[in-house]
């Protein structure tokens, strides 16, 4: 089970399709673009954050299920990030400690109810993409959803910064699992048919190492 993980427009998908080709294997993908809950985040962030977190959390357990029917997978986004962007929306004043609290302690309870001998729950290597902040707000804009741009609401910018920040500190301690990073900046994967080829490599070099 390869994991996924780094900040918004990092590159995730792009490189969970990539690794699904390469090694013939099934992808999982977080619910962005048939998420009816997340429009209504950005515009009441207060109001829907909590019931966001749920839904994530939920959507992600059902994907580490369904990986289980195949001894390799490939998912784009950690279980694991969740509660870092959960803690970051609190401390932003868009979630209450108690809604945060009840969060932590359902994702607890849940990822120990899935049986160890039945589900696979921890990666067996976590791949992060790290990029600079205006490499992320370059592909924010790039992208163009509009609940997410910068010119329509400016208060995303300070929500950006602060997530770009977290990222660092959340690789750092993470310790689920085996890990490596991926220079998003150097190795423009998406673009770059040379760079795609460097990431495959050190991603293969990685796991025979394991």
């Amino acid at each position: 089970m390869l994991v996924l993980s780094g900040t918004i427009g990092a590159g995730k998908t792009s490189l969970t399709n990539l690794l699904a080709k390469h090694l013939n294997k099934p992808a999982f993908y977080e619910s962005v673009d048939d998420n009816k809950i997340l429009p209504l985040f950005y515009k009441d962030p207060q109001k829907y954050a909590f019931l966001l977190q749920i839904y994530f959390l939920n959507k992600r357990l059902d994907s580490i299920k369904a990986a289980n029917a195949d001894q390799e997978s490939v998912m784009d986004r950690s279980i694991f990030e969740d509660s870092l962007l959960f803690h970051l929306n609190a401390d932003l004043g868009r979630a209450t400690n108690t809604e945060v609290d009840i969060y932590d302690s359902l994702l607890q309870n849940m990822m120990q109810e899935l049986p160890e001998a039945t589900y696979q729950k921890n990666p067996d290597l976590l791949i992060h993409i790290n990029i600079s902040f205006d490499t992320m707000l370059q592909r924010i804009k790039k992208r163009g959803r509009s609940y997410e741009q910068i010119d329509t609401d400016p208060s995303l910018y300070n929500y950006y910064k602060e997530l770009d920040q977290r990222y660092t500190d959340w690789y750092a301690n993470y310790d689920k699992s085996p890990k490596m990073q991926i220079n998003g900046d150097d190795l423009d994967f998406v673009e770059d048919p040379a760079a795609r080829q460097k990431v495959l490599t050190l991603i293969d070099e990685k796991i025979a190492s394991l």
